[in-house]
C-alpha cells in the first residue's frame, strides 16, 4: 500500500515526456543522497535515466560549473545555496526555471533562477565526552574561542572551497560588522584554528568524536539527530551538541537549477519537481539531514534531537552577492597568508 501511494505521489509530476531523455546529467555536492527506490521510481515514471555526478563540496562544485560553462558537464545542479547563489548568477551558469507550483508553498526561496529544496543551519558542534573528560566549560561566545583555554580546539572549513565555511564567515560578519569580524578571525588564527578543505574532512577526520583531535567543529544543527540515528546501539541522548552562539548560526537554503547551456531542459525541470515532491521532502531529512522546504511536510521523529536554532545571523542574498567574494578574499589574506 505504501509503495502504491508513493507511485501515485510521484506520478502527479512524473507525466512521461513526449521525447524521452536517454540520460539526465545531475551534478551535486558530495552529500547528496536520495533513497534508491525513490530515484528508481522517478526513472520508471518519467523514462529519464539519471546520471549523478558528485563534485565535492558545493563551493567546489560551483567552481567546476564556472570553469566548464562553455561546454557544460551537466544539465541540472543540486546543492547551490544562498551563500553561492549570487556568485552563480553573476557567472551566468544558471538558466531561469519555469517550474509550476503544485499548490504547496515553500518556506524559503532563492534568487538567480534557483529553486529551493531544503534548508538547515550551519553552526558549531561539540563533542560532549571530550568536554566532560577535560572538565572544560563550553564557550559562551565566539570571543571565548580566542582564549588560551580553547587553543587548538576548533576546526573549520575554508570559505573559498566550502559552503559551510563560507556560511560561518558570513555569519560572523553579519553579527559583528566587517572590521570586528576580521579582528576576531585574526585572533582565532593566533589561537590555532585549523582550516580544512571541506566538511567531510572536518567532521569525519578532525572532529574528536570521530577520532580526530578537535572537539569543536563547524558543521550542522542536525548533527545531534544524525548521531542518534546512526548509533550502533540505541541511545536516548546524542553524543554531540550544538553551540548556537551569536555570530555562529547561518541559515543555509539549498536549491536546484537548470544549467545554462545544458541539454534535456524538460527532464531537468521534472527532476527539480521530484526534489520538491512529498516523498523526497520526507526522505531528504534522514538522507541529507536537512529540513524540508515545502510547508506541511512532517518532520522525522529523530528530528526531536535537532531543534532549530532560535536565531540566526545570515546576511541578505543581495549583500552576499555584492560583498561575498571580497569577504572571502580578505579572509584568505587574514587567516591563511
Amino acid at each position: 500500500m505504501k509503495f502504491r501511494r508513493l507511485c501515485l505521489a510521484l506520478s502527479l509530476f512524473g507525466v512521461a515526456l513526449g521525447a524521452q531523455a536517454d540520460s539526465l546529467r545531475v551534478i551535486t555536492h558530495s552529500s547528496f543522497e536520495v533513497s534508491k527506490p525513490l530515484l528508481a521510481d522517478f526513472e520508471k515514471q518519467t523514462g529519464i535515466q539519471v546520471e549523478l555526478i558528485k563534485a565535492g563540496d558545493a563551493g567546489e562544485m560551483l567552481n567546476k560549473l564556472i570553469l566548464t560553462r562553455a561546454n557544460p558537464i551537466a544539465d541540472v545542479v543540486f546543492g547551490l545555496d544562498n551563500s553561492l547563489a549570487g556568485k552563480a548568477e553573476e557567472a551566468g551558469v544558471i538558466a531561469p526555471s519555469t517550474l509550476k507550483s503544485d499548490g504547496r508553498k515553500a518556506r524559503y526561496s532563492l534568487p538567480g533562477g534557483l529553486v529551493s529544496t531544503d534548508y538547515g543551519y550551519v553552526t558549531l558542534v561539540y563533542d560532549k565526552a571530550w568536554f566532560a573528560k577535560h572538565n572544560l566549560p563550553l564557550p559562551k561566545s565566539l570571543a571565548d574561542l580566542t582564549l588560551p583555554a580553547y587553543r587548538d580546539l576548533l576546526v573549520v572549513e575554508n570559505p573559498a572551497t566550502s559552503s559551510p565555511g563560507q556560511a560561518f564567515l558570513f555569519s560572523t560578519i553579519h553579527a559583528m560588522g566587517e572590521e570586528r569580524a576580521f579582528a576576531f578571525w585574526r585572533k582565532l588564527r593566533g589561537n590555532g584554528v585549523k582550516v580544512v578543505k571541506d566538511w567531510g574532512i572536518a567532521y569525519n577526520t578532525d572532529f574528536s568524536h570521530n577520532g580526530g583531535g578537535r572537539p569543536i567543529v563547524l558543521s550542522y544543527a542536525t548533527d545531534p539527530a544524525a548521531e542518534v540515528a546512526f548509533s550502533k546501539v540505541k541511545i536516548t541522548e546524542s553524543p554531540v551538541g550544538t553551540l548556537p552562539l551569536p555570530g555562529a548560526v547561518y541559515q543555509q537554503i539549498e536549491g536546484a537549477g537548470l544549467i545554462q547551456g545544458g541539454h534535456e531542459r524538460a527532464a531537468a525541470e521534472k527532476f527539480i519537481a521530484f526534489l520538491r515532491s512529498k516523498p523526497v521532502q520526507q526522505d531528504l531529512q534522514t538522507q541529507m539531514w536537512m529540513y524540508p522546504v515545502m510547508q506541511g511536510t512532517p518532520l522525522a521523529p529523530v528530528f526531536s534531537f535537532a531543534k532549530e536554532p532560535a536565531a540566526h545571523q545570515t546576511p541578505s542574498a543581495q549583500e552576499i552577492r555584492a560583498k561575498g567574494q571580497d569577504w572571502v578574499k580578505r579572509w584568505t589574506q587574514v587567516v591563511l597568508k
